[in-house]
C-alpha cells in the first residue's frame, strides 16, 4: 500500500511539473509594446523602401557604375552600421545597403505561407532577388559578422553572381542559434508567447553590447548610439527578432571553406572581442583565395571605428581584381 501511494504521489507530482510547464509561460503576461510606429515614419531623407519577395524592404545607395558592392551588416546592427563607407564606397562605383529581415527598417512580417522569411534561405533569396531588382549581374559582397555568413552562404549558391567577398570580422566558426539541445524548444507555443518578452532586454543589454563591438567605447557618439536604437521604435521588433533567433541554425559554412575559390578580403579589428581575431586569421588561412588585413585599435566594426584604414584595405583589395 505505502509503495502503491508513493506512486501515486509521483504521478499527481509528475502531473502538476508538466503541467506547469506547459500552461506556466502562458501565465507570465507580455505585454504589447508601446510607442512603437511603422518602419516608414523612422526613415531617413535617403531612405528608400523597394518591395522584393512580397517583402518591403529599407534601402540606401550611393555612387554608380560597376562594381557594384551589396553591404550587409551584422546582428543587432542595420544599413546604419555602413555609414561612415557608404559614400567611400561610392567613389568605386555602385553600392547597395540593405536591412535584413528582423532588423533595422525593413518589414518584419508577422505571418507567411511557404519559406520562413527570417531563415538563412530566405535571406539568400532576398539577396537574390535585390540583385535582380536591381540589375545586377555580379556583385562584390561586403558582409560583416552575420552578414558575411549570409554572403557566403549567398555565394555558394550563386557563385554565378559574386564578383568577390569582403568579409568584415565574418561570423564563420560560431555555432548559430544557440546550443542544438535548445533549438527544438524554440518553436513550441510556451516559447512563441515567452520569447518577444525574452528578447526586449536588448533594449538594455544591447547598449553594452554596442560598446563591446568598439576598440574604444569612449568614441561612440550620441548619434551612433541613435542609429542603433532607432529601429527599436519600430512595430513588432521584439517579435520578429524573436522570429529571427528561432529560425536561426548553424550555418554549415566551416565543412565548405575549400569551394571558396573567388577573391576574398577578410578584415578584422585587432581586438574583436564578439568574433575573436583568432577566428579571421584562422578563415582567411582556410580560404584558398583570401588576403587578410588586421586593422589595429579596432574591434568588431572597423568600418566604423577606423573607416579611413578600412577603405585603404578595401582599396588594395580592389587593385588585385580583374576588371
Amino acid at each position: 500500500m505505502k509503495w502503491r501511494r508513493f506512486l501515486r504521489g509521483l504521478g499527481i507530482t509528475a502531473m502538476i511539473f508538466v503541467l506547469l510547464v506547459l500552461i506556466g509561460p502562458f501565465l507570465v503576461p507580455v505585454p504589447p509594446m508601446t510607442n512603437t510606429v511603422p518602419p516608414e515614419q523612422l526613415a531617413d531623407p535617403d531612405s528608400r523602401f523597394i518591395q522584393i519577395n512580397g517583402l518591403i524592404l529599407h534601402v540606401k545607395t550611393n555612387g554608380q557604375g560597376e562594381p557594384v558592392f551589396v553591404l550587409l551588416h551584422g546582428f543587432g546592427a542595420s544599413l546604419f552600421s555602413w555609414h561612415a563607407v557608404m559614400e567611400p564606397f561610392g567613389q568605386y562605383g555602385t553600392v547597395i545597403a540593405y536591412d535584413r529581415p528582423a532588423f533595422g527598417l525593413t518589414e518584419r512580417p508577422m505571418s507567411w505561407s511557404g519559406e520562413n522569411p527570417y531563415s538563412s534561405q530566405a535571406n539568400v533569396d532576398l539577396l537574390l532577388g535585390l540583385l535582380d531588382q536591381f540589375k545586377v549581374q555580379k556583385a562584390i559582397l561586403v558582409g560583416n559578422s552575420a552578414g558575411g555568413t549570409v554572403s557566403m552562404q549567398f555565394t555558394l549558391q550563386h557563385p554565378d553572381r559574386v564578383q568577390a567577398l569582403i568579409l568584415v570580422d565574418p561570423a564563420v566558426f560560431e555555432g548559430g542559434g544557440g546550443p542544438s539541445w535548445l533549438r527544438p524548444f524554440y518553436h513550441t507555443p510556451e516559447m512563441n508567447h515567452l520569447g518577444p518578452l525574452i528578447v526586449r532586454s536588448i533594449e538594455s543589454s544591447g547598449i553594452d553590447l554596442i560598446k563591446i563591438a568598439w576598440y574604444d567605447p569612449s568614441k561612440i557618439t550620441p548619434e551612433t548610439m541613435n542609429g542603433y536604437t532607432k529601429p527599436l521604435k519600430a512595430d513588432n521588433w521584439d517579435r520578429a527578432l524573436w522570429y529571427f533567433t528561432a529560425a536561426s541554425q548553424p550555418s554549415g559554412l566551416p565543412e565548405h571553406l575549400k569551394d571558396f575559390t573567388l577573391p576574398v578580403l577578410v578584415i578584422t579589428g585587432a581586438s574583436d572581442k564578439i568574433v575573436p581575431t583568432a577566428d579571421s586569421i584562422r578563415l582567411s588561412g582556410e580560404l584558398p583565395n583570401a588576403k587578410l588585413n588586421i586593422i589595429p585599435q579596432a574591434g568588431h566594426v572597423p568600418h566604423e571605428e577606423q573607416p579611413i584604414i578600412f577603405m585603404q584595405a578595401v582599396g588594395e583589395f580592389l587593385k588585385t581584381l580583374s576588371p
